[in-house]
């Protein structure tokens, strides 16, 4: 309610052409539908569970070609996907998610759509959680008893720099069922959204010993914590999207007829076909009350806007 209002107020020139209850229809069903994220700073998709999951949703059927077409990116260039969607994502929380693929190897290296899709989810998703999974991890490396549990008591857009935990040895690692009482703990108390107790447990009770990257790669291949979390499909129907086929068949449909003037066209028509003001097919995933505020925010907002509705 209070973006509502917020965006209201900023943009109230342009909503009184159309009244204020339009306004409102259009931002609440884009809430619903999980569209409301689009090109919105960082600090307000990641605001709440619902943002976080509606922006991993928008990240899966934007780009899940690039994981059809078998493509291997690196971060940095899985993070300029992130940043058409939401131009300050920090590249910080991006590297982290490649370090569960990589195991904190050479951060170039080549990665699926797939892996890192479902590490960055478990990354961004679970943010607070695993910053502090990695202080009892540091501790209990330590030979220390975690007795108070570390909750992270700000959501701003401000992550702190985890030093990543010393997996020296990855034979080694922590006592798991130590390390799952912790985690218990840190559910119970925690404030921020946190892996279902239940599959955390089934997860560590199948070891003796876990290192900290190999519970993290645990979270994001485990496919129970991905259904609790409800943002992507299961592994294997992450390529279909048959809504989403739906809309671009339409799409390409809509651009076809454009390209036919009916029968044969003389050569001096068809030389002119490219230059002609062919009409703006406006994405179905922006809101109306975005508009406005798209165009005044930054000079190169056009150019995010214009590749991801491409």
């Amino acid at each position: 309610m209070e973006d509502a209002v917020s965006q209201l107020l900023e943009n109230r020139e342009d909503i009184s052409q159309y009244g204020i209850a339009r306004f409102f229809t259009e931002y609440f069903n884009s809430v619903r539908q999980g569209t409301h994220i689009l090109f919105r700073e960082f600090s307000f998709v990641q605001a709440t569970p619902h943002n976080r999951a509606s922006f991993l949703r928008t990240f899966w059927r934007c780009f899940r070609t690039v994981g059809k077409n078998g493509d291997l990116l690196t971060a940095q260039e899985y993070h300029c996907l992130l940043q058409l969607l939401c131009p300050d994502f920090p590249m910080e929380l991006t590297q982290k998610a490649a370090r569960i693929v990589l195991m904190d190897d050479a951060m170039d290296c080549l990665m699926s759509f797939s892996d890192f899709l479902f590490a960055f989810q478990i990354q961004f998703y679970y943010s607070e959680f695993l910053e502090s999974v990695a202080a009892i991890y540091q501790d209990l490396l330590a030979g220390k008893n975690p007795n108070t549990v570390i909750v992270p008591t700000s959501s701003s857009g401000q992550h702190r720099q985890r030093q990543p935990p010393n997996d020296c040895n990855p034979l080694e690692g922590v006592e798991a069922s130590l390390f799952y009482q912790c985690l218990e703990s840190l559910c119970d108390r925690s404030k921020y959204s946190c892996p279902p107790s239940a599959l955390v447990k089934e997860m560590l009770s199948s070891v003796q010993r876990m290192t900290f990257y190999g519970f993290l790669m645990a979270l994001a291949k485990d496919q129970g914590i991905n259904r609790a979390l409800g943002a992507l499909p299961d592994k294997g129907d992450l390529f279909l999207d048959p809504a989403m086929d739906q809309e671009i068949e339409k799409l390409v449909a809509q651009v076809s007829g454009l390209s036919v003037s009916g029968p044969a066209s003389s050569s001096a028509d068809t030389a002119n076909m490219p230059a002609r003001n062919s009409p703006r097919i406006n994405s179905p995933w922006k809101p109306l009350h975005h508009r406005r505020k798209m165009d005044a925010e930054s000079e190169g907002s056009n150019e995010e806007t214009d590749s991801s509705e491409n």
